[in-house]
């Protein structure tokens, strides 16, 4: 039986020889005392103590050192190999009599971690991380290198580890059984080092920092733990671990910044295992969430979280964790916990340094008031938005109507759920603005409306060009008395909106009208009309900031409306202008049937210069003017009314289409519209004689007349009102000209044979020229829409303009058409040819009278005879060729003398004494209208009896 200390129990378990047996008996090192005698383990009685005590340090410091590699062969290559050491814990804690020294426990102690599972009880099953025995990459040791001696109780190393040759460089060979502070400088270290120790022997550990000499006579600061070990048979040993301070000091800095940052950070910090499991949390995320920061650890965030925000963060954490892929300041609203708001998460995977997967780390900031700021302005970025894009909207509009439905479509959805725009009728019809105050009498229309939905109640709600009816002391009223927008919020002030009992009140009740603003719409500080903008449902009511914006888009509009309204009293000035200056009433003259059309161009108040006219001409003749003034506004508007004048005095000469060309044209400086502006216009003057079916044609400049010919000729005159039998289509030819105030090209004319019921169609550049086409195609569609048949020449007139090009220029456009006869069927004519003989004179009186007794008019024969035989007698008198006498019984009795004679006659004043130079004085005394035109290369003198007239006046 071993005695307390020896060991024997040990041996005996192992099968190992006793204490001083020959299996132990070898030489040992020397310089192994013990130190102070106390816990020698000695026993009672026994002699030879000293050398006992020697023989057991020896052993045991055999049993300690590790079995190294053969080495070298050097002096202390026959040292005998000491047996293997002790380990570090004994598996049985040795017995001590009398010892003094303090015991290790033999179980390690383990502590838990914060913000971790606890350490299982020693014994429980737990899934290792790594497999006992595999090697480990990339582990802390790998970083701070910890070096393992054991020394005795003088100091004397009896183990040196190869971590320990590592970091000194020193092999064990050289320091086993020397004494350790031979690897120390400095004396002071020396005596440190030996304190140390005996602290060690006393109270069981020691650690501090110390310096050691490395191979190379360098000091290395390293950082010592000494432990107190017995082995078996309670020999007393020191474990001394070392390490270097340096990178000990770093990995502790390292740690010292990891929990700053962890416990004091101001974000939220998380550490999840591969399972998504809470490993750590700190006290930020922990409030963040409304759970403790212990009852996160082992829980995934499904667990932590609500199961809407968990859900979301989840489908993050598993992406980074599979892919690796970090994931960076994604917003997510926060969960319904103690902190409600907004948060920027971040995530990462987290690798080991051999590129294990350890799990993933995140970082949780809360970012409400950065989101609420976002929102702020991303709010302020849209409501400028708006306003930008109405303005662009309306920008180029013009008309009320519309500016009022693109005012209530842009706050629909985007401001509100239902809006109207209601106007003044001043403002919507473009008329002067009351000068007085606002009451009940105003007249308000209903021209903007925009809603969400479509119902019932939001057509007697919203129904546009409704007139809006109020009371004085409504919100309405108030609004537009006093130009002070309104909040509507309860249901008293919502019932209060115009009048007691208004149907669109109580359909707004039902729609879940909850929030109303009524806002005026200003122009030059007058009210001219509201906007009201109404949310309903489950739709945040109106603020504040919702009334300021509202009222700077109701400024805007106001300023467009009031434009719009100046614009339409212009243009209907403009066009109230040109309209007084074309014709007021068009003749439809014997053996002519005339439609027109007027197409005011889409310029606003720039009207154009174009005109039309129908002229009667002595003898049933007519002319058919069309003409275009370049340029626009009211100046070439004057300037048409100008120059239309001048055609229309002019024709009531009769001068040939040529000549009176010639004549608009030398007055053009005159019908400019300004001294610095010349006159610049086309004209078409064309002369109709029903009696010998010509036309007489020229033009100055403008597009050339087209003219229809019945592919059949029709087996009577036409009447009017009858139907159009179409036929084929020309574009007459005519000699260019140049334009009236441009000259050097002279004015021609051309005759015409015209069939009877020949169509002429008359019109200004603006209904056959386009952007993009050339002129040839727009005068091609007018002769294919001519040539079809048509219940009337009216109805011929729509299908033309109903044919206009869509991307024509905006001008005006003049469209005269004109069917063309015999005139009126059963009027009588008679006509007579007479050679310019003296004789010519008294046949014709004789042919006259005839004519007249058979018409029964013979009231009219006296004058008649007179006035034929002054004319002809002036014919015999200075033509040389035949003379040219026709008769005509319509609503006046027509009578014509022609010769070949060009020069017109002239009248003069003859004295008392005069024998001649009286007849042309009687002619305008005799006869209702006299005149004298020129036809081919001579001329006729005409004059007209009134069939009422039984006495000269």
């Amino acid at each position: 039986m071993s005695t307390t200390g020896n060991g024997g129990g040990e041996r005996r378990a192992q099968g190992l020889p006793r204490r001083g047996s020959q299996r132990a008996a070898g030489p040992v090192m020397g310089g192994g005392g013990s130190v102070g005698g106390s816990g020698s383990g000695t026993r009672s009685g026994a002699t030879g103590g000293k050398a006992a005590r020697s023989a057991g340090s020896a052993a045991a410091r055999a049993r300690l050192r590790r079995r190294t590699p053969p080495a070298p062969v050097t002096a202390r290559a026959s040292a005998p190999q000491r047996p293997k050491p002790p380990a570090a814990t004994s598996p049985e804690p040795a017995r001590r009599r009398g010892s003094s020294l303090p015991t290790v426990d033999s179980a390690p102690v383990t502590r838990s971690v914060r913000g971790g599972p606890a350490a299982p009880f020693p014994g429980t099953a737990v899934r290792p991380a790594q497999q006992f025995g595999e090697h480990t990459q990339g582990s802390l040791f790998d970083v701070v290198k910890v070096a393992i001696a054991i020394l005795d109780t003088s100091g004397r190393v009896v183990l040196w580890s190869p971590a320990a040759e590592e970091l000194l460089g020193w092999p064990s060979e050289l320091l086993v059984g020397r004494r350790i502070d031979e690897l120390i400088l400095d004396e002071a270290l020396v005596a440190q080092t030996r304190t140390a120790i005996q602290d060690t022997l006393r109270n069981g550990r020691w650690h501090g920092l110390t310096e050691l000499r490395n191979r190379e006579d360098v000091k290395v600061p390293v950082e010592a733990r000494i432990s107190l070990l017995v082995d078996g048979d309670g020999t007393p040993f020191l474990q001394v671990a070392l390490a270097e301070a340096r990178a000990l000091q770093a990995v502790e800095r390292d740690l010292a910044v990891r929990d700053a940052l962890f416990e004091q950070s101001p974000l939220g910090i998380a550490i999840l295992d591969t399972d998504l499991r809470y490993t750590a949390v700190n006290q930020t995320l922990a409030e963040m969430n409304g759970v403790a920061a212990e009852d996160h650890v082992g829980r995934t965030t499904g667990e932590t979280l609500p199961e809407r925000a968990a859900d979301e963060i989840t489908a993050i954490q598993r992406q980074v964790l599979a892919t690796g892929e970090p994931v960076i300041d994604v917003t997510l609203a926060s969960p319904v916990t103690a902190r409600s708001g907004f948060r920027s998460i971040s995530y990462s995977r987290m690798t080991d340094r051999s590129g294990k997967v350890l799990g993933i780390s995140g970082t949780v900031m809360d970012v409400t008031e950065r989101y609420r700021a976002v929102a702020k302005v991303e709010h302020a970025r849209r409501r400028l938005s708006l306003l930008n894009e109405f303005g662009s909207r309306v920008g180029d509009l013009l008309d009320a109507s519309r500016i009022a439905q693109e005012l209530a479509s842009a706050v629909v959805p985007r401001l509100s759920d239902y809006a109207a725009v209601i106007l003044l009728q001043a403002v919507a019809h473009g008329d002067d603005l009351p000068r007085h105050g606002h009451d009940r009498r105003t007249s308000l229309l209903q021209l903007g409306t925009a809603s969400v939905q479509d119902g019932p109640e939001v057509e007697v709600m919203l129904r546009r060009g409704a007139r809006i009816t109020f009371a004085e002391d409504s919100s309405f009223g108030r609004v537009l008395r006093t130009g002070v927008p309104e909040l509507l919020s309860g249901a008293e002030e919502l019932s209060d909106l115009s009048y007691p009992g208004d149907p669109k009140v109580q359909a707004a009740h039902e729609l879940g009208v909850h929030s109303r603003l009524v806002v005026p719409l200003r122009a030059r500080g007058i009210v001219i009309g509201l906007l009201v903008v109404s949310r309903a449902g489950y739709r945040e009511g109106f603020d504040r900031d919702d009334l300021a914006f509202t009222v700077e888009l109701a400024d805007r509009a106001g300023s467009s409306l009031d434009n719009a309204r100046l614009y339409a009293r212009e243009r209907t000035a403009a066009l109230t202008l040109q309209r007084t200056l074309l014709p007021q009433q068009v003749p439809q003259p014997a053996g002519v049937e005339v439609a027109y059309r007027y197409v005011p161009g889409s310029s606003g108040t720039e009207v154009g210069g174009d005109w039309f006219d129908v002229i009667p001409l002595p003898g049933e003749r007519t002319a058919l003017v069309v003409g275009d003034v370049m340029g626009h506004g009211l100046r070439a508007a004057a300037t048409m009314g100008r120059l239309r004048t001048a055609v229309r005095t002019l024709a009531g000469l009769d001068l040939p289409p040529d000549v009176l060309l010639r004549h608009v044209h030398e007055l053009a400086d005159d019908l400019a519209q300004g001294p610095d502006e010349a006159l610049l216009a086309t004209c078409v003057y064309a002369v109709f004689d029903p009696a010998t079916g010509r036309l007489t044609a020229t033009k100055a400049g403008h597009i050339p007349p087209v003219l229809i010919v019945p592919k059949e000729a029709p087996e009577e005159p036409a009447r009017i009102g009858s139907s159009l039998p179409g036929g084929v289509g020309q574009i007459l030819d005519l000699p260019s000209g140049a334009p009236l105030g441009v000259g050097g090209v002279p004015f021609e004319s051309i005759e015409l044979d015209i069939p009877e019921g020949s169509l002429l169609a008359l019109c200004t550049d603006g209904l056959v020229e386009s952007r993009d086409k050339d002129l040839d195609v727009g005068l091609g569609r007018l002769l294919s829409v001519l040539e079809q048949p048509y219940a009337s020449i009216q109805q011929a007139c729509e299908a033309v303009l109903d044919t206009m090009e869509q991307g024509r220029e905006p001008d005006d456009v003049a469209l005269l058409l004109a069917r063309l006869g015999r005139g009126q069927a059963g009027i009588p004519t008679a006509g007579w040819t007479l050679p310019a003989e003296p004789t010519a004179v008294s046949r014709a009186r004789r042919l006259v009278r005839g004519t007249l007794a058979e018409w029964a008019v013979e009231e009219l024969t006296d004058t008649a005879e007179l006035l034929v035989s002054e004319l002809v007698t002036n014919s015999v008198r200075y033509a040389s060729a035949p003379i040219g006498v026709r008769l005509t019984l319509g609503d006046t009795l027509l009578v014509e003398i022609s010769d070949p004679l060009p020069d017109p006659p002239r009248e003069r004043h003859a004295a008392e004494a005069d024998e001649g130079g009286r007849g042309l004085e009687l002619v305008r005394r005799l006869a209702l209208r006299w005149g004298a035109r020129a036809e081919g290369m001579g001329k006729v003198v005409w004059f007209e009896l009134d069939l009422d007239l039984t006495q000269p006046q």
